[in-house]
């Protein structure tokens, strides 16, 4: 069987940058995707999604986005980008396969695959957490009759409207979803923390050169903001303008039709829309018996305890911002670089 320097799993923007980073050491590496097309996580995104950068700080490593119509850019503009990516440096991509089960056996990683098995000296892991959304677990959900999903599954307010609908989740996501169901429905927003929005002349610009200075290991600037903070787009200003975006403090508890606040009190909601982010999807590693609370040590993307083990683009624990398109471009670099290494080796 073919013996490959590296095999990267997942097509997204982690994957790919890790592509353009292997090709420049020249090794004999392909990178797995299961998706029919590419994209990788955004595929699934909402429609109306929209990057909180504008496009020369949205850029994968290699080639600048195009600019957008718009201050930022849109699903549909960075699913283009993307796509064209793929297609200028001809990345090795087999797609669709789904990768089952990983094992080591002496000095090779075996990739067992639903079409075929793999052999390969290296592994990179870029599947992201996409796959993997988390739904917090409250007393009596399951009594709940109304409609519960993920912000994974949503796609467009429509199917909210004139229904009363609770939104969970402080961050980006939460306050853009709320922004525009709030226009078709009555909502009510709940976080743990009050939210925190940045300046209106502030967004990712400041959070990626903050970013790069902490990956060339400079001081970097007096730390006002977070990359949790929300990014105050159009459409949430719009909405902080209409009195949308007060939140509560969580609830204790669902019943039939709706919640129970701390104070006793219930009330009824048609929907519910959990925008509480996503957890590491590692399913396919599961074979290697190295993973503890989702989690796989690591140095930087180095695996500690499987040697020829990397994984990207999964969030702070591989890489300060890596889980965004910008950061995860100086991870992969990193990575690629501690590959070529030890293959000569």
């Amino acid at each position: 069987m073919r013996i490959y320097d590296t095999i990267v799993i997942g097509g997204g923007q982690a994957g790919l940058s890790m592509g353009y980073f292997l090709r420049r050491h020249k090794l004999d590496y392909l990178i797995l995707d299961d998706q029919e097309k590419p994209g990788g996580s955004w595929l699934q995104v909402w429609d109306s999604l929209k990057l909180f950068s504008p496009a020369q700080f949205s850029s994968m490593s290699g080639w600048m986005m195009p600019a957008s119509q718009g201050e930022y850019p849109t699903k549909d503009e960075f699913l283009a980008y993307i796509t064209q990516y793929e297609k200028r440096y001809d990345f090795p991509v087999q797609r669709p396969v789904n990768v089952i089960n990983v094992k080591k056996e002496k000095d090779l990683f075996v990739i067992e695959t639903n079409q075929q098995e793999l052999l390969s000296r290296t592994l990179v892991s870029a599947t992201g957490n996409a796959k993997n959304p988390f739904v917090p677990q409250y007393p009596a959900q399951s009594l709940f009759t109304g409609k519960q999903l993920h912000s994974a599954a949503y796609r467009s307010p429509e199917e909210f409207s004139g229904q009363k609908v609770l939104i969970v989740g402080g961050g980006n996501s939460g306050a853009q979803i709320l922004a525009e169901v709030s226009k078709v429905a009555r909502t009510q927003w709940v976080t743990l923390e009050p939210p925190q929005f940045l300046p209106k002349e502030v967004d990712g610009r400041y959070l990626f050169e903050a970013a790069t200075r902490k990956f060339l290991n400079k001081e970097a600037p007096e730390n006002k903001f977070s990359l949790g903070n929300i990014v105050m787009l159009e459409s949430v200003s719009e909405a902080q303008k209409r009195g949308v975006l007060s939140a509560r403090m969580p609830f204790s508890a669902f019943y039939k039709e709706g919640v129970i606040w701390p104070d006793g009190t219930k009330e009824k909601f048609d929907s519910v829309i959990w925008c509480t982010g996503f957890k590491a999807n590692l399913n396919h590693l599961r074979g290697l018996g190295i993973i503890e609370d989702n989690r796989i040590e690591t140095k930087y993307t180095r695996s500690v305890k499987k040697t020829g083990l990397w994984l990207v683009g999964y969030g702070s624990w591989t890489g300060f911002a890596s889980a965004t398109i910008y950061g995860v471009g100086k991870t992969a670099r990193h990575t690629a670089v501690e590959i070529a290494e030890s293959l000569k080796k």
